[in-house]
């Protein structure tokens, strides 16, 4: 029983860390649509590279912004996807946890 509650335990920091790289994934598309709404104001476009910045063709960096953020949903998505598989495992692990207990109680 103990092994399935350090597993379980094991889950669960896991998952946390799965959450958080999802909330900084998520945060770069607030970024990457907000350049893109900012890109739609302006006549000429730059971009960083290195440590200078240089002039590039709006349609270039509009092209380069979408898909940067395509990339980006497909990692919230495989995020989510991983967030989904170990919240299944934690909580099944849990009811066999549970039921251990409730066995071990009634002896």
């Amino acid at each position: 029983m103990s092994e399935k509650i350090n597993k379980l335990q094991m889950i669960e920091q896991n998952l946390q860390q799965i959450l958080s790289q999802r909330q900084q994934v998520q945060g770069q598309i607030v970024e990457i649509d907000s350049a893109l709404e900012e890109l739609e104001k302006t006549e000429d476009a730059y971009k960083i590279v290195g440590n200078i910045m240089v002039k590039v063709s709006k349609e270039d960096l509009n092209k380069d912004l979408k898909e940067k953020k395509e990339r980006t949903e497909l990692r919230i998505k495989t995020f989510e996807k991983q967030e989904t598989t170990m919240k299944e495992t934690a909580e099944t692990l849990r009811k066999e946890v549970m039921e251990e207990m409730e066995k071990a109680d009634k002896k």
